[in-house]
């Protein structure tokens, strides 16, 4: 993960394979997942044609995803919608009030390690 940004460079995506730590799953049903890059921003992965979900209880372990990077600007309704299928409280979901830069992932696979 700390490699990325470098990878990117000033491209706005790129085909990468990361390992990283879940560190949020869709809790409606597993049809994304969070990690933390290198630099403690988070990073959403979902998968490409909602073809897989990952199990709900992901969250914590090791993960490796195959796809592609891109860098994307969040709206404030996705971020929210985001923030409620996480299962933040109603206080949290409204403090979302600006869209927000983030680098997302399409991922093509995913390996559960632990």
């Amino acid at each position: 993960m700390s490699a990325l940004p470098v990878v990117l460079g000033n491209q706005d995506s790129a085909r990468v394979k990361l390992v990283g730590e879940a560190t949020a799953v869709c809790q409606a049903k597993g049809c994304w997942m969070q990690l933390q890059t290198a630099d403690g921003k988070k990073m959403r992965v979902r998968f490409k044609d909602y073809a897989f979900f990952v199990p709900k209880d992901t969250q914590g372990k090791t993960v490796v995803v195959d796809g592609w990077a891109h860098r994307e600007e969040i709206s404030v309704a996705d971020q929210q919608h985001y923030a409620k299928d996480a299962g933040k409280s109603d206080k949290e979901v409204a403090a979302i009030t600006k869209p927000e830069q983030q680098l997302t992932f399409m991922a093509d696979g995913v390996l559960i390690k632990n």
